[in-house]
């Protein structure tokens, strides 16, 4: 039977693949790059006021001693807020653009890296765009856009941890491949310092990481033939020591020891009564997730990648591997293919338990630490779709089926992709203008204040200006609770302020 068809077909392909890619990059690119835009108009509100007036007042490292000792024990959290806050707003209107330029070329490298272990070529230009996809779903596919994306003291808790953890995997992966032991050394103990600081900047990402570690680390025992040497076992078990001694530091410090001395007296979180509250606040965060359809655009962008890269390899003969490639043990393949089920299962229910027991049966839907799972859960479902697109090129060795099959699996992925991010943009459009309207409303109201108070008033008016569910001036009736007003008052320098 002639091949003719076939060869024709594929470069067919071949050329609609960069298509496809140009189309997603310029879509999930132009919402990433509106979320990067409004960073330009982000203004304080809630915890912004008291890390904006500490940073300036106190340094770095005063702000690091205050989380410490009167906070909440994240000395790396308030590591991160003495910089970002360190030069007024500067810090907090770049972040965004920081935090997106990381966590794509996190996501290519590591996606460079996972397409060469299934032993085909990585297509930059499909990579750019899973990277900017599985970013867009992530960050305006929940409830609360404006606290994953744009407000900082989420970022920090949520948002950059994911970012480090993707740069962590691909330092492990550096470290366990090196032959010099020196060099080998310094990556055990980045991970172990890294870990470290995790542990004290996010309970919620530590605990994630902590069991993808465990579970990774468990698989990597040489006995079980999945890993060849220990330094993967060495890896993950420095990664959640330090995550350990982190959460330990954390835990009794004296800052978290006053925070758990103001909650009210209740039921142990390992009680029959909590946990089965918490499997109920669960399900309800569950069915929130898998109401937004959108984030199945990852599987859809892992299947055209998949497609892609299984297209630029020649297709093997039957029972043969291609030559030169190297490729992960099947064993292993399927062992790391299962690990993000029980992963992102019990990983969310952690969240879930740490929530309610932190905020009561409400704490659920505070939705920007649902960040710590869902970007694995995003990884996973791009990695899947890699794998059924890579699969599908074998039907490159029946001419009579890939003429049809092979060009619709690619339009039908990238139609599917882009579906989900025209989802996002009703919701961007809000968020952009809730977000450039607040400025525009706070930029008055703070010129307004600063004069009255450079011309000596000590008790000024101050109208709450909302955004994002997040807290304002007033948000309780007795001012001596009022946290919010006190730290604005601090920030302008004034005695107190009033609700006008």
């Amino acid at each position: 039977m002639s091949t003719a068809p076939t060869e024709g077909n594929r470069r067919f392909v071949r050329r609609l693949l960069p298509a496809a890619g140009g189309s997603l990059v310029a879509a999930a690119g132009a919402l990433i790059a509106v979320g990067c835009f409004l960073g330009l108009y982000v203004r304080p509100t809630s915890d912004d006021w008291c890390a904006a007036w500490k940073s300036r007042d106190l340094g770095v490292l005063g702000i690091t001693h205050d989380f410490y000792a009167t906070q909440n024990g994240r000395i790396t959290n308030a590591f991160l807020s003495g910089i970002i806050y360190g030069d007024g707003l500067a810090g907090v209107k770049i972040l965004p653009t920081v935090i997106a330029v990381a966590f794509t070329a996190g996501l290519v490298l590591l996606g460079i890296r996972f397409l060469r272990a299934l032993g085909v070529k990585p297509p930059v230009l499909l990579l750019v765009a899973a990277a900017l996809a599985v970013q867009a779903v992530v960050y305006y596919g929940g409830t609360r856009s404006y606290q994953v994306l744009l407000w900082a003291p989420a970022t920090i808790s949520h948002t950059i941890p994911s970012v480090i953890g993707v740069w962590a995997l691909l330092l492990a992966i550096w470290t366990v491949r090196q032959e010099r032991a020196a060099v080998r050394a310094g990556g055990f103990a980045a991970a172990f310092l890294i870990g470290f600081a995790i542990g004290t900047l996010s309970e919620s990402f530590s605990l994630v990481s902590g069991l993808l570690a465990v579970c990774v680390g468990l698989l990597a025992v040489p006995r079980l033939k999945l890993a060849r040497t220990w330094y993967p076992f060495t890896w993950c078990l420095l990664w959640c020591s330090g995550v350990a001694i982190g959460l330990i530091v954390l835990f009794t410090s004296p800052g978290a020891r006053w925070r758990r001395a103001q909650q009210p007296a209740k039921e142990s979180m390992l009680s029959a009564g909590e946990l089965r509250g918490t499997y109920q606040d669960w399900l309800h965060m569950w069915d929130t997730v898998t109401g937004q359809w959108a984030y199945l655009g990852a599987a859809a962008v892992g299947v055209l990648l998949g497609l892609g890269a299984g297209l630029a390899a020649p297709v093997p003969a039957p029972g043969k591997r291609e030559p030169g490639r190297a490729a992960v043990p099947r064993r292993t393949l399927v062992a790391l293919l299962l690990l993000p089920v029980p992963v992102v299962v019990l990983g969310s229910f952690a969240v879930v338990l740490g929530l309610r027991s932190g905020y009561g049966p409400t704490g659920w839907t505070y939705a920007r630490t649902w960040t710590n799972y869902l970007v694995p859960m995003e990884l996973a479902l791009c990695a899947y779709g890699v794998l059924l697109g890579v699969w599908a090129r074998r039907f490159l060795a029946r001419p009579g089926t890939a003429a049809v099959a092979v060009p619709a699996c690619v339009v039908v992925a990238a139609g599917l992709t882009l579906a989900s991010l025209a989802v996002l943009v009703p919701s961007v459009k809000q968020l952009t203008t809730a977000t450039v309207t607040r400025a525009v409303a706070w930029d008055a109201q703070n010129s307004r204040i600063r004069t009255e108070a450079a011309a000596g008033a000590g008790d000024l008016g101050y109208q709450p200006l909302y955004i994002g569910s997040l807290a304002e001036p007033f948000f309780t009736s007795d001012y001596r609770r009022d946290w919010v007003a006190v730290c604005v008052s601090n920030w302008y320098g004034i005695e107190r302020i009033h609700r006008l």
